[in-house]
């Protein structure tokens, strides 16, 4: 049986780092892929606006995505149980560039190329891209790493008041204490309320 200690299921490193991209961090992660390519720009835009995984971002089909709706049918890729699939809603703007880009309505009309992957990289070609993304926006440390947009976008829902059992269901966690890590960060509201100190 594998161990796990506080820090595997915490936000922060064993040094107090945070894990997580900040809101300053999220918003220049997300301009600076506004300079990309269409396909690469819409693979750090939906990792940041779903909090896939890097492995579940890479396996979204046209299939996967339900424009009139408004969401991303993630299959969980994490779970010991296979099959489960989380559907996430998406920004309209990211929405209507994917159909655009990659044709989505005509895809879907087709059932073999339903299937088809929207990103054909790898698994490391992807982490690279969002690498690159991260150091154009000056993003360096723990939180530069895909698995830093999945924590953000945790960070996020908690701080913009979405319902705890909506944060589960979106990042996909079998368990309700793993999505309380990400109610554990201070927000603007806890800093309010501190500032009443500082008077």
């Amino acid at each position: 049986m594998r161990r796990h200690d506080s820090f595997s299921a915490s936000l922060f490193n064993r040094l107090g780092g945070r894990k997580y991209l900040n809101a300053a961090e999220r918003r220049r992660f997300l301009e600076s892929a506004q300079k990309l390519a269409p396909r690469e720009r819409l693979f750090c835009e939906v990792l940041a606006w779903s909090g896939a995984r890097i492995s579940e971002a890479l396996a979204l089909t046209p299939a996967s995505i339900d424009i009139e709706s408004g969401v991303a049918s993630i299959l969980t890729l994490k779970r010991r149980k296979r099959g489960i699939v989380r559907q996430v809603p998406l920004p309209r703007d990211t929405l209507r560039d994917l159909n655009r880009v990659f044709k989505l309505r005509l895809m879907q009309r087709d059932p073999e190329l339903a299937v088809e992957r929207l990103w054909t990289w790898s698994r490391t070609t992807a982490w690279r891209r969002v690498k690159e993304v991260m150091a154009a926006a000056a993003i360096t440390g723990t939180p530069a790493m895909p698995r830093g947009l999945r924590h953000s976008f945790g960070v996020n829902a908690f701080q913009s008041n979405v319902p705890p059992h909506l944060v589960q269901r979106w990042l996909g966690h079998a368990s309700m204490r793993t999505t309380a890590i990400y109610a554990d960060v201070i927000g603007p509201e806890e800093r309010s309320i501190a500032a009443r100190m500082w008077k």
